[in-house]
């Protein structure tokens, strides 16, 4: 079937333009009788709003970015859903733009939007707290920005991340509960707060347990597979092998579970595994991965709801504020108790 729009609806129903499009927001200008007689119309003839028309009057666009790392992993992908059905919902556009972990691909996805073409933007940055200056430039232009995930905590924005910190200790503190007492973590994200926070996390919980930090268990790795692949292979085939591994991304995780099939390392009996990831197949990994599992979905919509009620209403505004959402872990093999 096709659609109507608004001139045509008002054309079938023998009404004014100006009623039914009062009717359709529920305007108290309109009689509850009219509201239900052009509802059912609407409905029956498949009446779209056509959000470019209102956005013109307003001079709006109704069209907000998101600037993301990439989506080739479940936590993002994950997200990118939650702040979907919230865009749908408010009658919002969507433009997806990725970076591919390049800090200057980021750059010239701002200079872009410079030209006015969206309202608002929500970024997981790849850009360092010192490197702001684009997203300075685009607010001062007007345009909102929100932070997720990975985030600038003094650009002066609402912030929407988990509670990294907490989740962090919580994974440590399983680990240490199933017996570890060598517990590695995998330091990804180094520039980055939120990979700070995991490292907070991770630090807290053994200072907790009265375990030293051996700065030997905490491998700094980078983008580079095969170099992550080989400096893990080392640790876990060394003298000082972990009983534990923390991984804050869980490419890190599959990296882990790879390694000690190759050095015949049996998880868990040898070594616990437990990682963030939203990986919606962990539970079919041989054995299943414990996973520490960021609320995805919520954060986007918190994201995304915290950004177009500033658009909309006047009394909403973006405060300089971090807004923490609860992860949960999901035990299963790969830490279990001998």
């Amino acid at each position: 079937m096709g659609t109507v729009n608004l001139v045509q609806l008002a054309k079938a129903l023998g009404l004014s333009k100006s009623t039914v499009s009062k009717a359709l927001k529920d305007s108290h200008e309109t009689s509850a009788a009219t509201k239900e007689r052009v509802k059912a119309m609407a409905k029956e003839l498949n009446y779209q709003p056509n959000p470019y028309a209102s956005s013109l009057r307003k001079h709006k666009s109704k069209t907000i970015a998101v600037v993301m790392p990439q989506v080739d992993n479940n936590f993002l992908a994950t997200a990118i859903k939650g702040i979907q059905m919230v865009a749908h919902q408010r009658e919002y556009h969507v433009l997806l733009y990725l970076t591919y972990d390049d800090p200057e691909r980021e750059k010239t996805i701002f200079n872009v939007l410079k030209s006015g073409r969206v309202d608002g933007i929500i970024i997981s940055t790849v850009c360092t707290d010192d490197d702001m200056e684009h997203i300075k430039e685009i607010t001062d232009l007007g345009v909102s920005v929100v932070f997720f995930d990975r985030i600038c905590e003094s650009f002066p924005t609402t912030k929407v991340t988990a509670n990294d910190v907490e989740s962090a200790f919580q994974a440590v503190e399983h680990l240490i509960q199933q017996g570890c007492k060598r517990i590695a973590y995998m330091y990804v994200l180094q520039n980055f707060s939120i990979g700070k926070r995991r490292l907070e996390g991770y630090v807290k919980a053994l200072e907790k347990h009265n375990i030293p930090i051996d700065e030997s268990l905490i491998l700094r790795c980078d983008q580079d597979y095969e170099g992550n692949y080989q400096l893990l292979k080392s640790l876990l085939n060394g003298s000082n092998r972990p009983d534990g591994i923390l991984s804050p991304v869980e490419k890190m995780a599959i990296t882990a579970y790879y390694v000690c099939d190759e050095l015949q390392l049996n998880i868990p009996n040898d070594v616990k595994i437990i990682s963030f990831t939203c990986l919606s197949f962990a539970s079919l990994l041989s054995p299943s991965l414990t996973t520490v599992v960021p609320p995805a979905y919520e954060m986007g919509e918190k994201v995304a709801t915290l950004l177009m009620n500033s658009l909309e209403k006047k009394k909403y505004k973006l405060y300089n504020e971090e807004i923490h959402l609860p992860a949960t872990i999901i035990e299963r093999n790969s830490t279990r108790l001998l």
